[in-house]
C-alpha cells in the first residue's frame, strides 16, 4: 500500500528548530510545504551546545532550578541557528514564511495533564523577523493526549512512494516507533521506551562523555541479565498504546552496581529489548524497520536490532531522508499544518479522542497571517 496526502494550500517555506531529550544540541532544517505533501527539503544544519550550557539544560530537567535564565540562553542559541541557518542557505529572513520552534522538554507527565516545553516564542519572533509556531504539544494534552509522539504524521508526507506497512524507528533520548500503512486514520505511534537517554547519562557520569560512540564502550561490556529484567519490570511496557514517556522515567541507581562497560552494554540491551517488544503492540510486525535519531549511528545497537527483530532495519538515508534533519523537518512541517488548521495528532499516535491542531503562533512585528 502507497500513502495518500493531498492538500491544497499554497507551499510556504518553513524554517523547523529541534532540540532533543538527548541533549546534544539544535537541529534546523527548511522545508518546502503545503501542510500536506513534502514539496521540498532544503539546506540543513547541527549546532551543538557547549558543554556548560548541556550542564545548565540537564540541571532543569523536571521543571527545577533556574528555568527562566536556561530558558532565555536557550532561546537566544536558537535564534542564532536561524540565522546561521539563512545565511548558509544565501536567504533573507523575509524569505522564510515561517518558523517551527520545538524548544525543549523539561517535563513530560500526560498522566497529570502535563507537559512543558521552555523556548520563548515571542522573542524568537521579534529577533528573527519571521513568524513563529511553537507550543505543539499542549493542547493535546488539555485534550486528553500523551502529547507524543507529534512527528509520525511527517513520516507518513515522506514515505508517499514507499512500500506498506513499514515501521519508522525514531531512536533519540527517548525512543518512539510510527507503523504506516497508507493514511492518516491507519497511523499507530508511541513511545517504545528510553533511547539514548539513559546510556547517554551513564556514560557522562563515568566517562564524561555526551554519549557512546558507536557503541564500543556497550560492546566492550557484558549485559546483567538481572538487572536487564528489573528494568522490563516496569509496567509502561505492557501498557497498549498510544502513550509516552519521560525522558528520566528511570533512574541510573538500578545500574550503579556494574562496571561502566556492563551499564552501557546493559542499558543499551534495555533499548533494545523495548523496541523488540513494542512488535506486539503493532497491528502487523512491520517487514521493514526505517531508524532515525542519534542512535543509528550506534553500530553495536543497530547490531542488536537486527538480531531481535529479524526484519530489515536500515538507516533512514537508506531511503533517502536525511536522518540528521529529520526532527527539525517535522516540527517546519508540523508549523505550516498548524497555521492551515490541519490535525497535527491522531487516536492512533497521542490516544485523543479526535483529531487535533495545535501549536501557538507568535507573528513578527507587523506580521500578517498567511492563511
Amino acid at each position: 500500500m502507497q500513502s495518500t496526502v493531498i492538500s491544497m494550500n499554497k507551499p510556504l517555506l518553513a524554517l523547523g528548530l529541534m532540540s532533543g531529550t538527548s541533549l546534544d544540541g539544535i537541529d534546523a532544517a527548511l522545508v518546502r510545504t503545503d501542510g500536506g505533501s513534502v514539496v521540498e527539503t532544503g539546506p540543513h544544519i547541527s549546532i551543538p551546545y557547549e558543554n556548560n550550557f548541556r550542564d545548565s539544560l540537564r540541571s532543569v530537567l523536571g521543571g527545577v532550578g533556574p528555568v527562566e535564565e536556561v530558558e532565555q540562553t536557550l532561546t537566544q542559541l536558537h535564534r542564532d541557528a536561524v540565522q546561521t541557518l539563512i545565511t548558509e542557505a544565501g536567504l533573507k529572513a523575509a524569505d522564510i514564511d515561517l518558523i517551527g520552534f520545538h524548544g525543549h522538554t523539561v517535563l513530560h507527565d500526560p498522566a497529570q495533564s502535563r507537559t512543558w516545553q521552555i523556548g520563548d516564542g515571542a522573542f524568537l519572533a521579534a529577533t528573527t523577523g519571521v513568524d513563529v509556531v511553537c507550543d505543539f504539544r499542549s493542547n493535546d494534552v488539555a485534550q486528553g493526549g500523551q502529547g507524543a509522539p507529534l512527528v509520525p504524521v511527517f513520516h507518513l508526507a515522506l514515505a508517499v512512494e514507499l512500500d506498506m506497512p513499514l515501521a519508522v524507528l525514531n531512536i533519540g533520548g527517548v525512543a518512539n516507533v510510527t507503523y504506516l500503512n497508507g493514511d492518516e486514520t491507519s497511523l499507530v505511534a508511541f513511545d517504545t521506551g528510553p533511547g539514548g537517554a539513559l546510556v547517554d547519562d551513564w556514560v557522562y557520569r563515568k566517562f564524561g562523555k555526551p554519549y557512546d560512540d558507536g557503541g564500543t564502550i556497550a560492546g566492550a561490556g557484558t549485559v546483567s541479565k538481572s538487572v536487564l529484567n528489573q528494568l522490563l519490570r516496569s509496567p509502561y511496557f505492557d501498557r497498549s498504546p498510544p502513550k509516552s514517556l519521560d525522558r528520566d522515567e528511570f533512574d541510573l541507581a538500578i545500574v550503579g552496581g556494574l562496571t561502566p562497560e556492563d551499564g552501557a552494554a546493559t542499558l543499551t540491551a534495555f533499548t533494545c529489548e523495548t523496541i523488540a517488544r513494542a512488535v506486539g503492540h503493532l497491528p502487523t510486525p512491520p517487514n521493514r524497520w526505517l531508524v532515525t535519531g542519534g542512535g543509528r549511528h550506534n553500530k553495536y545497537l543497530m547490531g542488536l536490532l537486527r538480531r531481535s527483530l529479524g526484519a530489515d532495519v536500515e538507516p533512514v538515508e537508506s531511503v533517502g531522508w536525511q536522518g540528521d534533519a529529520l526532527e527539525a523537518q517535522a516540527f517546519a512541517y508540523l508549523a505550516v499544518r498548524s497555521r492551515y488548521g490541519l490535525p497535527l495528532t491522531f487516536p492512533g499516535t497521542t490516544g485523543v479522542p479526535t483529531p487535533q491542531t495545535g501549536g501557538v503562533f507568535f507573528p513578527k512585528p507587523c506580521g500578517r497571517d498567511l492563511r
